[in-house]
Formats: structure tokens, sequence, C-alpha cells
């Protein structure tokens, strides 16, 4: 599983996803909120196999499962972690 630290993500990287529900969506520079629930059942309509997605979460859990799984569908997915 690739992983990157959440000061070492820019934008020109590809997309930052927000797994958080969205009361607890903290805006990060160039993310786009997308609850962990709401993914995990619509990935195919929402995620495009030919581009890179960043994932973050606040704990890492959630991220890290997505993760996992999009790797398994042949996404190009990199849990993005907060130090």
């Amino acid at each position: 599983m690739k992983r990157i630290n959440l000061k070492d993500y820019n934008s020109s990287l590809g997309t930052l996803i927000d797994l958080e529900i969205e009361n607890k969506f903290r805006y990060i520079n160039g993310s786009i909120n997308i609850p962990y629930q709401k993914l995990i059942y619509n990935y195919q309509n929402l995620l495009d196999k030919n581009k890179p997605y960043y994932i973050i979460c606040s704990g890492g859990v959630k991220s890290k499962k997505i993760v996992s799984i999009l790797e398994l569908y042949g996404y190009n997915v990199t849990q993005v972690y907060k130090e």
C-alpha cells in the first residue's frame, strides 16, 4: 500500500478525497469530501481508474481500508496520513 504524509501532498499529484462525514469534513486545499460509506458503495460511479487518488480520514483506519480495497480493483490510490 502506498502512503504519503499530508505535508508532502500537493494537488498536482491527484485528487485528495476526505472520507469524513459531511459535518466533520475539514477542507484541505484541493480536497473533496466523499464520506466512507458513500465511496465504498459507489466507487465505480465516482472514481476513474485512469486517475490517481489520495485518500485521507481523521484517524487513518478508514483510509487504510478503502485504499486496500480499491487497490484490489485496480485503482491508483495512496493513503494520506497526518503526523
